[in-house]
């Protein structure tokens, strides 16, 4: 059942009264989420006409206050940004709920270009990443949450962070003539995944690839998302590309790149707004401006509405490949910190 189903209009319909609840649910059980409310004059019984209306909180919120919506005895699993400044790592809370509806969602997102069967899967990475069950870094939970929807899993770095040609080329021979899922930061994938597969002429082309986290290294070497695609097609016969943004402070929803590429796209549960940076008032399609990216699955910590660091830009208002408002991400603000989350890795060189 496909979650890019609402239109702009049916979204503001069906997300507003939920996202109003939830931050009706936060103030009652999360003591910050409320002080942060209270301080900026938002009463409690006020009424919000729209979602561009409702209250965001500054992703970096999470890396200075401690805000949970759950007991300190229902944590069932805490999430860590991969921060790399001062400023510290985001602290995410799950408890059970939360964590079976975020992988819940974050399936039925991908299914959209996946499909209903588990897929052989090629994971751009090293299995040291998945080590500490309990807390993951934001690169390790990323890592895990992808590995639940494949299987016959294969690392294609080894333990060494050094690339594992032969494991892909029996990856491949085994897999590699039906549909098989691939996954990784994008950085890693370029570096790991294309630079090898370019250099031993390795046949990717029945391949879906998953992958995220920033383009700074890429665009460092003239590498920006349409030369990423056309690179993958011409030297590995890889088509299927779609490129996802998310982070950990709203872990589960993914705005996931539709089929023609270059822009990406809210599920039915979410939706974006670009906002002016001078007057924070919404921006009109075509107009870059700070994202804030909103979701009705944080319910164990007051992350539903979030204002993030960085630059975007509404593309368009159904007309796309799929329903509802399909945007661009341009970069980190200026002067904001840099924490993509393959931007923090420090493997081998190839």
């Amino acid at each position: 059942m496909s979650v890019f189903t609402l239109s702009q209009a049916e979204r503001e319909k069906h997300l507003l009264p939920q996202l109003a609840e939830l931050t009706a649910h936060h103030r009652e059980n999360s003591e910050g989420y409320e002080r942060i409310l209270s301080s900026l004059g938002i009463a409690r019984d006020a009424e919000f006409a729209s979602i561009a209306d409702l209250p965001w909180l500054p992703v970096r919120m999470f890396k200075t206050h401690d805000l949970r919506s759950i007991p300190e005895s229902e944590i069932f699993k805490t999430l860590t940004s991969s921060g790399t400044t001062g400023a510290g790592a985001s602290r995410i809370y799950l408890d059970k709920d939360a964590a079976g509806a975020q992988t819940k969602q974050l399936g039925a997102t991908l299914q959209e270009v996946l499909g209903n069967e588990r897929l052989p899967m090629l994971m751009v990475d090293t299995i040291g990443i998945i080590k500490n069950r309990r807390s993951f870094s934001a690169r390790g939970a990323g890592v895990l949450g992808m590995a639940n929807f494949g299987r016959k899993h294969t690392y294609v770095l080894d333990e060494n962070d050094h690339p594992d040609v032969e494991a892909v080329k029996t990856f491949l021979a085994t897999y590699g003539d039906k549909p098989f899922l691939i996954f990784g930061f994008t950085f890693m994938v370029w570096q790991y995944l294309y630079e090898v597969a370019r250099e031993h002429e390795l046949d990717l082309s029945n391949g879906i690839l998953i992958h995220s986290g920033g383009w700074k290294k890429l665009i460092d070497r003239a590498v920006d998302n349409t030369e990423f695609r056309r690179r993958f097609k011409e030297d590995t016969g890889l088509t299927r590309i779609h490129n996802y943004y998310g982070m950990i402070e709203q872990i589960g929803t993914v705005f996931l790149e539709g089929p023609s590429g270059n822009s990406l796209y809210c599920p039915d549960f979410a939706d974006v707004v670009i906002r002016n940076p001078e007057t924070w008032e919404e921006q009109p399609v075509g107009e870059p401006g700070v994202i804030e990216v909103v979701s009705t699955l944080p319910r164990s910590y007051p992350g539903h509405v979030l204002l993030t660091e960085d630059l975007g830009v509404c593309n368009g208002i159904d007309d796309g490949d799929w329903p509802g408002k399909h945007f661009s991400v341009l970069g980190r603000l200026p002067k904001a910190e840099a924490r993509g989350c393959s931007d923090t890795f420090q493997g081998a060189a190839a």
